[in-house]
């Protein structure tokens, strides 16, 4: 059994699939992303695209079964291994290999997160790099300028974290909480994700490691409550118009230690617990006011991510801009098939070759759609970072097997399917994606991969902004019983 899906309008995907084929013009797609399984769930699933299933998809891990592109080109289909140090170094590590397989693939299409000069370079003369670019990503990015963006987009002050930009070294503790108002203080810089550029000042420890970061710096109050990400879609018309779509916003958990996940770093995001109505409506507000601003001054256009707070008295404040696709664009596109709508991401990539969007409805009736639904209790997709939290490498033992559809029972994961796409997972079930392969060595710190799946709020994997749900610690619980010490030369060398 999995989860139910709405019925899709057919007429709807064929035109969306026709869209985006047109917009390739018979080039390959090459997805560069670090999980190379990246845009699964269009091209899986209930409703897949095909167009959207990558010829070629060059990462840092292997992907499996259904999930696979056509062609794949990972690091750790060369080495067998998982680490910090392999998520960031893997374009640099994969640079020759790249080029080299690109050289196959006439006048590619690469879909990333941002266009740099290494993708520019791998996509040739002839190629095209179907993203933002690396410099409007890092100027839109740059937490430092977030207060700015909001002035500048007429995003109401209620939305405004009490804070201020610095541009020179950073003022002593207690000047730096007069200037917020706050005992603690958040003190972020530059465009990084992941939590990276943000340090949380409770002591003169803490203020120290954040003036090792180079500034200038944005200091806001800290706030109290769950962190949110909310995707928007901005798509200009034949006429230059912008149509602005945004989505259901989550409820992110950051900081929960019992995932093995640090202070200010995601464990992972839920899109069914219910928002406040008026706060849901204030931020698809908010989130329109800034993607016409980006337009407007950059032409900026396709996805990007707004991080949102939102207190237990229903207050939302504004404190990060994603210019990029995200962590949580794989799973939030479920949010649109539960709308009986192709993904975003569909829309993203035929807009980014400068080509018509045809099938997206009307963008008033979508945002209000949104609003309501953020405010009731409707079922919606859940991702769950699985973090190797011990101390020695491991490896997944023998019983566990590949990505799929697993139980929880009795302290024990057991298969009962394939499965590539969320809805594969039923009630009581859970879709473990992107996990090692055999024989990977899997270091300290490494990503195990996502658990996922479509939940109600009674089974959603967090209780909490910081902690996991009974649901969510007895799923951690069962599959660390699969996972075995390994010998550091285990796995072949780089």
């Amino acid at each position: 059994m999995t989860f139910p899906v709405p019925a899709h309008d057919t007429a709807r995907w064929q035109a969306a699939e026709h869209d985006l084929h047109t917009a390739l013009d018979g080039r390959p797609l090459v997805a560069v992303e670090r999980f190379a399984s990246s845009g699964r769930t269009s091209y899986t699933g209930p409703a897949p695209i095909a167009a959207a299933r990558p010829a070629l998809a060059i990462g840092c891990y292997e992907t499996w079964g259904s999930a696979s592109p056509i062609q794949t080109l990972t690091l750790e289909g060369r080495t067998a291994r998982r680490g910090t140090a392999q998520r960031r170094t893997w374009t640099r590590d994969l640079d020759r290999s790249a080029q080299a397989a690109l050289r196959r693939h006439r006048r590619p299409v690469i879909a990333a997160w941002y266009a740099t000069d290494r993708l520019r370079r791998w996509a040739g003369p002839r190629g095209t790099v179907a993203a933002v670019d690396a410099a409007l990503h890092a100027e839109v990015e740059d937490k430092a300028n977030f207060g700015d963006i909001l002035d500048q987009a007429g995003v109401p002050a209620a939305l405004h974290l009490t804070g201020a930009r610095i541009d020179a070294t950073l003022p002593v503790l207690n000047q730096l909480r007069r200037l917020v108002r706050s005992e603690r203080v958040v003190v972020q810089r530059g465009a990084d994700s992941g939590g990276r550029g943000t340090v949380f000042v409770d002591d003169e420890a803490d203020l120290a490691r954040a003036a090792e970061m180079a500034g200038p710096y944005r200091v806001t109050a800290f706030v109290t409550g769950w962190s949110a990400n909310t995707t928007v879609l901005s798509v200009p018309d034949h006429a230059g118009r912008l149509r602005v779509y945004v989505d259901r916003p989550s409820h992110k958990a950051v900081g929960v230690p019992q995932a093995g996940i640090a202070a200010g770093k995601s464990a992972g995001n839920t899109w069914c617990l219910p928002w406040p109505k008026d706060a849901a409506a204030r931020l698809v507000d908010a989130a329109v006011r800034i993607a016409t601003w980006a337009w407007d001054k950059h032409r900026m256009k396709g996805l990007f991510g707004l991080d949102a707070l939102l207190t237990c008295d229903g207050e939302v404040f504004l404190n990060e801009i994603n210019c990029r696709n995200q962590g949580t664009t794989e799973i939030s596109a479920v949010n649109q098939q539960l709308r009986a709508l192709p993904p975003f991401l569909i829309a993203h990539l035929t807009t980014m070759l400068d080509h018509p969007v045809t099938w997206l409805p009307d963008p008033d009736d979508f945002n209000a759609a949104t609003v309501d639904l953020a405010a009731g209790c409707a079922p919606g997709p859940y991702y769950l970072k699985l973090r190797h939290r011990g101390q020695v490498p491991v490896h997944l033992g023998p019983h566990l097997g590949l990505p799929g559809v697993y139980r929880v029972g009795e302290g024990r994961l057991r298969w009962v399917r394939a499965g590539a796409h969320p809805a594969d997972a039923g009630p009581g079930e859970v879709l473990l994606a992107n996990l090692p392969a055999p024989g990977t060595v899997c270091e300290p710190g490494a990503e195990l991969g996502t658990a996922e799946g479509i939940a109600t709020a009674a089974d959603a994997p967090f209780a909490g902004p910081h902690t996991l749900s009974e649901a969510g610690r007895a799923l951690l619980a069962a599959f660390d019983q699969y996972l075995v010490p390994a010998d550091r030369k285990e796995g072949t060398a780089p």
